[in-house]
């Protein structure tokens, strides 16, 4: 079900970050802004992969780890004259085309672009090594959070532009992936379920740079991660279990890759 680039070949480390890894993503980036800065000035958009598995109105319904990843503050970005809006759609392009790559190589299936951001689910048992999807998924986003860090925003400090930054939510549970819209005409994948709900609607209580997950996403972490690096927050999400009536809680995940191995 994934789509996976050449480099996902590479067998991936998600408790660190592959020094191969590392230097090969480095090189793609460098080389994906050259390619970015040589476009002439035009209305070209982004590439999004095109999952064609689905007929409009069927369903498939999985049970995995959704992500949302939301850019702060897109909307008070500059995008007033046709000179700031190109230099927006070039600084989309860099940052898009890279969190997909790293998304599909930690075999994440890439649904939906919200126009400030990307929804993402990861399967159990896929990736390469196979591995949990709830892990996976932490792994991948840390691994976004390191190249934006050190990647993509150097090259835009040598822009008119600001830097991005972005925030991430997790959650864990049975979902629904349907086509919808109708055919011939405007379409895309929707994610349905209190997984795909939950975790969107989470992300207004993360701040630049935060990972947080529901709790079945916590749940789901190696023992190791849950108590060394995450922490459960205060916020009242206002969802309960219908079995118990007891609170669903929220947790951020602090950890951070720091070199790589």
């Amino acid at each position: 079900m994934g789509r996976y680039s050449e480099r996902n070949r590479l067998l991936l480390n998600y408790d660190g970050l592959p020094a191969a890894y590392w230097r090969s993503q480095t090189e793609r980036i460098e080389d994906l802004r050259k390619k970015i800065s040589a476009r002439p000035k035009s209305g070209e958009g982004r590439l999004v992969p095109d999952d064609e598995s689905l007929s409009i109105g069927d369903g498939k319904r999985l049970t995995m780890a959704i992500m949302f990843i939301d850019i702060c503050g897109f909307s008070n970005r500059a995008m007033e004259t046709l000179e700031e809006q190109d230099l927006t759609l070039r600084v989309l392009n860099l940052f898009f085309t890279e969190m997909i790559r790293i998304a599909e190589e930690y075999g994440g299936n890439v649904e939906k672009n919200t126009g400030d951001g990307l929804l993402i689910y990861f399967n159990d048992g896929e990736g390469n090594p196979p591995e949990r999807g709830t892990k996976r998924a932490v792994a991948c986003a840390l691994t976004m959070l390191a190249a934006n860090k050190h990647l993509i925003n150097p090259i835009l400090r040598n822009t008119p532009t600001t830097e991005i930054e972005f925030r991430t939510s997790i959650d864990y549970g049975s979902v629904t992936i349907a086509r919808l819209g109708p055919p011939r005409r405007f379409n895309s994948n929707a994610a349905i379920g209190a997984t795909a709900n939950f975790a969107s609607k989470m992300l207004k209580h993360a701040k630049a740079g935060d990972i947080v997950m529901g709790e079945s996403a916590h749940k789901q972490l190696p023992q190791d991660w849950q108590t060394t690096w995450t922490e459960l927050t205060p916020i009242i999400t206002g969802w309960t279990y219908l079995i118990n009536g007891k609170p669903y809680s929220l947790y951020r995940y602090f950890g951070r890759w720091s070199r790589v191995v």
